[in-house]
Formats: C-alpha cells, structure tokens, sequence
C-alpha cells in the first residue's frame, strides 16, 4: 500500500525560493541567475556570492542533468516512506552548471512511484531529463532516463 502523499515530506519555499516552485508549477525549470554577472545559484538566496549583487533573475534550464551520486535508503527513516522502500534517491548535476545539483527520484515516468526504477539502471553519469509531478498540492521535480 502507497502512502497518501499529503504524508510524504514537502518542500517549504520561502522568500527567496518561492519563484523557483511558482515555475515547477509550469512545468519549468528555472534557477536563479545573478543579474549582473550571470552566474547561476542554488539554492536561491538574495545576495550573488560570487560578486555580490541583489539583482536576480530566473533562467530556463534545459531539464537535462547527469546522475552525480544515489542513494537507496532502507529501512526508511521516516514512516511515510516505508511502502515505498527500498527507493532511490538521486542528486543530478545541470548541464548548464554542474556545480548546481538537485536532489530528486529517479521514476520511469512523472506519476510512477518511487521505486518504479529497476536498482540496476542506477548509475553515476546517467543522463536524465526533469519531469514535474503534483504532491500534496505542490509541483516538484523527478528525473528519468534520458534513454530508458
């Protein structure tokens, strides 16, 4: 039995993230960009650490990254979780930045379950493609295999 997913973990935006869900809501990626040298940063805050500018704005990424590490917890941590386990869990680096990294699941598709992915097909430096899905009124990030 899955669990309802108003009793999975959700994301919190604050100030300086809320536009960073407004846009997953579209079904866009975006990440912040510093306005004045065009460096990209994440997660969002209000101050560039690279040189310092207030001014923002949000780029389009491409929703194409690579697998930078994984994990597969089990037992879950948490008791919403344990119809799910064993699952993955995925850290992708961006094309665009690979310093910039998203923590998300790896699923065969937008609405699969968690562990929808064979363990086998988990592999660093696997090319993924963002997919958005709608939990507990929220639209957050997954990834699947750019080849599956």
């Amino acid at each position: 039995m899955t669990a309802p997913a108003e009793s999975l973990l959700l994301p919190v935006p604050d100030e300086d993230g809320a536009p960073f869900w407004e846009y997953a809501a579209r079904g866009e990626l975006r990440i912040q960009t510093c306005a004045d040298c065009g460096r990209l940063r994440f997660p969002p805050r209000p101050c560039c650490p690279h040189c310092g500018s207030f001014a923002s704005e949000w780029r389009l990424m491409s929703g194409r990254g690579r697998i930078w590490s994984y994990v597969r917890p089990h037992p879950p941590l948490l008791p919403a979780y344990a119809a799910h386990a064993p699952y993955n869990v995925i850290l992708v680096e961006l094309v665009e930045e690979p310093l910039i990294r998203l923590a998300g699941n790896l699923v065969t598709s937008a609405d699969a379950p968690l562990d929808s992915v064979d363990p086998a097909r988990l592999r660093i430096g696997a090319r993924v493609q963002v997919v958005f899905t709608e939990t507990g009124g929220m639209s957050v990030p997954r990834w699947v295999l750019e080849r599956p």
